[in-house]
């Protein structure tokens, strides 16, 4: 069965994810788009460089033309950021993306965008199903050969990138990155950022490196995810050859991962404040900040310093570009590396971010971690401590149980202010500091983060939480 997280459905290859419920996805969506009177426009689909990506790609395609709703692909591995952004620049009311974005390798899943060029929220998401529920009842979903379909004009490939990167170019100080003369490494983490990335940094007359930007099913054999672990080659190279900045993108490029000049790792937090703090003090921007649940609450302080406020939201991305649109705000992001920034798309952009971070250093004239030490100096540093748990498929209702009806909590060995279950249970202490328990929508995951003004309570707090859920 069809089931959408946070991050759109994914499923372990071979498992959920086959031909089969591809088809009747497939199926179920032109069903919904007949229903909604928007058959006729068409949708546009990508891929990455998972194992059975195109195929799957193909597969969809051609249950959507048994439908008759006329497909467009773009006709080679592509950022999942351009399909957005093609949704939305063109008014399409339907886009369809097959990724399983940071996930381990044996995982694949599709991503459905709406118009604007929107993650689907869950009143689409869960209309979805529905039709995808009807459709299986009436058995497996029919197929028109891909080499028909084409024939019928119903199926047809192109290449949109050029319009994506034109946007992109427009909206970042080009002269000021080709006046600096920038050194930059990229660990594209064998997915899909390396070409648009190359064009856009070449254009800036950047001296550009690239690792691991072959095509591997496998990642390395890594998590295809920016991690201080799974970027240490990056950070290597960055100090041994005298580079300015490190970029990492997740398997599909809407995550950044960051290397400062120094080989020291960013996490997403730092990024997400780094590039908020430029937009205030250096572009001038006003504008409100929004995170999620999870995320630095550092955002809030220097949101407040410009006399702004910062937003929080349940996990899930739609909730951050929803949130912006409602209040204007300038930013947008999680800590798990995602983010966004306003007037470029709906959804989070790796790519773009990545271009930002190379303009603060041309504009500002500072090195990565001088911007870095500039922002401690004047607000401080709070210090994140994550774990990702895994547990028996049996325990999660009791585990359920514990933190939302029993709403029971571990003895911290220190005063709680408050508790909140927007989305999890998140504990407040009287100083500010705070830890979240929540279920991953995407993984099959329990993740605890905690932030506080000392590394060493965090992880205290992290592990008296573990301990506590017996994890």
């Amino acid at each position: 069965m069809v089931r959408f997280g946070t991050g759109g459905w994914r499923a372990v290859i071979g498992d959920e994810f086959t031909k089969a419920n591809l088809q009747l996805l497939a199926k179920g969506l032109a069903r919904k788009m007949k229903a909604e009177g928007v058959a006729d426009e068409g949708i546009v689909i990508g891929y990455d460089r998972r194992f059975l990506s195109k195929e799957a790609l193909f597969w969809i395609c051609e249950s959507l033309a048994a439908e008759g709703i006329k497909t467009r692909y773009v006709d080679r591995s592509s950022p999942t950021p351009l399909i957005m952004f093609y949704v939305g620049k063109h008014r399409l009311h339907y886009g369809l993306m097959v990724t399983a974005s940071h996930n381990p390798a044996i995982y694949n899943g599709v991503k459905v965008f709406t118009y604007g060029g929107r993650d689907a929220n869950e009143e689409q998401t869960a209309d979805l199903e529905r039709y995808i529920a009807e459709a299986e009842k009436e058995g497996p979903a029919a197929s028109v050969p891909l080499e028909k379909a084409v024939d019928m004009g119903l199926v047809s490939g192109f290449n949109p990138l050029n319009e994506y990167l034109d946007n992109i170019i427009s909206r970042v100080n080009m002269q000021a990155i080709r006046d600096r003369g920038l050194h930059v490494v990229l660990d594209p983490m064998y997915g899909v950022s390396q070409t648009s990335l190359k064009i856009i940094l070449s254009t800036a007359r950047c001296e550009l490196d690239v690792i691991h930007g072959s095509h591997d099913t496998l990642f390395g054999r890594r998590m295809p995810a920016p991690s201080e672990k799974s970027l240490t080659e990056l950070a290597t190279y960055v100090t041994e050859m005298n580079c300015d900045l490190g970029i990492a993108t997740d398997g599909d490029a809407d995550r950044l991962g960051v290397v400062d000049d120094t080989g020291r790792y960013l996490y997403a937090n730092d990024i997400l404040v780094m590039l908020y703090y430029y937009l205030l003090k250096y572009r001038g921007w006003r504008g409100p900040a929004v995170r999620n649940a999870a995320t630095t609450h550092m955002l809030d302080k220097l949101a407040a310093d410009y006399g702004q406020k910062c937003y929080e939201v349940p996990v899930g991305f739609k909730h951050i570009s929803a949130k912006m649109d409602e209040t204007d705000a300038i930013i947008g992001g999680e800590s798990s590396g995602g983010l966004t920034v306003k007037g470029h798309i709906h959804g989070k952009d790796g790519i773009y971010a990545a271009m930002l971070l190379v303009e603060m250093i041309a504009v500002t004239g500072m090195r990565v971690s001088e911007i870095r030490a500039q922002i401690e100096q004047e607000y401080g540093h709070l210090y994140t401590e994550e774990c990702s748990l895994t547990f028996p498929a049996d325990q999660k209702d009791a585990l359920q149980k514990l933190l939302y009806v029993d709403q029971k909590l571990p003895d911290f060995g220190e005063p709680v202010d408050h508790v909140e279950w927007p989305d999890g249970c998140k504990v407040y202490f009287r100083d500010g500091a705070w830890v979240i328990a929540r279920f991953s929508g995407t993984e099959p995951l329990l993740r605890i983060f905690c932030e506080s003004a000392d590394r060493a309570r965090s992880a205290r707090i992290c592990e008296r939480f573990r301990a506590f859920l017996g994890l």
